[in-house]
Formats: structure tokens, C-alpha cells, sequence
């Protein structure tokens, strides 16, 4: 499998030729993960990403730091094992999860920089 160019990792799918042997994809699964989440007053709520052509993805991280350095100091996060991310985003129809990316860009905005709701149009 080709890493993911978006994130610069590869999906865990570890699978079985037909004949049974391990396939040249199959890796070791990680452990637990740093799963993204953000607080609120019922409990933690895992935080969902985009990939860069816009498909939902969950994303959890083999280490604090790697956290830290992809999404800034300050993040709450909760550990869970891989399936076990991936089953709470299923009902969400999110089939996606990126371990480790690489790759992060900040959140849009809906006020532009020069703090405009909307274009001027000037009517003579």
C-alpha cells in the first residue's frame, strides 16, 4: 500500500494472502493511541478531521509529542486502541483512520483577515 500522500502515512489494514500468508501491507497494529478530543460538560468528544479532498477521518498518534508537534501544545486527548477508534466512527460513517500524520493545516475561518463579513460593492 503507497503511504498516504495527504498525511505521509499509511492506513493500518493488516491482512492474509489467499494462501494465508501475511500480505506485503500487513504491519503491526499499534497500541494505544492519543485520540484528539475536546472537552465539554458531558465528557471528552472525539475531534474529527478532513483530508485535504474533504473526506471525514478520525485521527489518533502513537505519542503525546507527536501530538503536540502536529496540533500545538493544549489538546486534550483520551487513549484507545485502533479498533476501538474505529468503531465509535463508524456509526458516523467515517471509514478513515490516519495514525501519526504527518501534516496538519489550521482550522478555516469564516471572518477574513481584514475582519469583513462580506465584499464591499460600492453602487453609484
Amino acid at each position: 500500500m503507497a503511504p498516504d500522500r495527504a498525511h505521509g502515512t499509511a492506513p493500518y489494514r493488516a491482512g492474509r494472502s489467499r494462501a494465508g500468508a501475511p500480505t506485503r501491507d500487513a504491519r503491526p497494529r499499534p497500541g494505544l493511541l492519543f485520540v484528539p478530543v475536546r472537552a465539554t460538560d458531558a465528557g471528552p468528544v472525539l475531534r474529527m478531521f478532513r483530508t485535504p479532498l474533504g473526506e471525514r477521518t478520525a485521527v489518533g498518534f502513537t505519542a503525546r509529542d507527536l501530538l503536540t508537534a502536529t496540533l500545538g501544545a493544549g489538546h486534550a486527548a483520551i487513549r484507545l486502541a485502533e479498533p476501538a477508534l474505529r468503531l465509535l466512527v463508524e456509526p458516523l460513517g467515517v471509514d478513515r483512520v490516519v495514525v501519526d500524520p504527518a501534516l496538519s493545516a489550521p482550522a478555516v475561518t469564516r471572518v477574513p483577515a481584514g475582519g469583513d463579513l462580506l465584499p464591499t460593492r460600492v453602487v453609484r
